[in-house]
């Protein structure tokens, strides 16, 4: 087998760099293909595992080689407090197109119309994998496979459809677009072919895709208070349709730090 610096060089121009445990927790679970995964501390990267993750312990006891920390901290933007780091194969287009179009569906897709900020449109991402969307498409410039989202989203794009796509490209579905002159979301029932989009942080809903829109709808908010952020504004959303019964089965979710 080769070294892992080597490996990783021969991975970085085309794969996703997974920052931290937890990014690469989550993209071992969700069936990731990982070829290169380093650490500061391996003992204690594998007791982080036995602690959090038994589920993909073994196979991060398999992944993981330690190197020393000036070597890690060349590697990575910024070393991450629990001095991990992977590079993981990006899903085909194809998948991640086919995935989106496919008929019937059983959860949204979330569409983030321009989106300007980076580590929103991580968290929007790891919102939409805990609430089991189809996945996250982004209109404009931002890349939703960008290192930062990724960081963002914890490694939570393995668990979705992540792409980019114009908004002539959408996939089918009725099209819910949260706009703050639309009908109250509490008088609707969204259904599980929904595709919900929603507008930039600083200038909403683009006029291409407000005129596409089927349905304009508005998230209660107090008189005076200008706007939510973006990932609450989904995370709302998104709660809305569970609670018509079409969120996957409630289980204690595991709050902790951002990873």
């Amino acid at each position: 087998m080769t070294d892992p610096l080597t490996r990783w060089r021969a991975h970085a121009g085309s794969a996703v760099l997974l920052d931290g445990f937890h990014a690469l927790k989550h993209a071992v679970r969700f069936g990731a293909e990982v070829p290169v995964a380093v650490t500061t501390d391996r003992a204690a990267a594998l007791a982080l595992a036995e602690e959090l993750a038994q589920d993909v312990r073994a196979a991060l006891d398999a992944l993981l080689t330690e190197v020393p920390a000036q070597t890690y901290a060349s590697l990575v933007p910024r070393p991450h407090p629990t001095g991990v780091a992977a590079l993981a194969v990006r899903p085909s287009r194809e998948a991640n197109l086919g995935a989106l179009a496919r008929t019937p569906r059983t959860a949204p897709v979330v569409v983030l119309d321009n989106p300007r900020n980076l580590g929103n449109a991580g968290a929007v991402i790891r919102l939409a994998a805990g609430f089991g969307a189809t996945g996250v498409v982004t209109t404009g410039t931002l890349d939703p496979w960008h290192p930062t989202v990724v960081r963002g989203g914890a490694g939570l794009h393995f668990a979705t459809a992540v792409e980019r796509l114009g908004v002539e490209e959408l996939p089918a579905g009725p099209l819910f677009a949260l706009d703050p002159e639309g009908d109250d979301i509490r008088r609707t029932t969204l259904p599980d072919d929904a595709v919900l989009a929603f507008g930039s942080e600083r200038s909403g809903l683009s006029a291409e895709l407000r005129a596409r829109a089927d349905h304009l709808l508005a998230l209660p908010m107090r008189p005076q208070v200008s706007s939510y952020n973006l990932a609450t504004s989904v995370a709302m959303t998104l709660y809305h349709w569970s609670i018509t019964g079409g969120a996957p089965s409630a289980s204690r979710a595991a709050v902790r730090a951002p990873s």
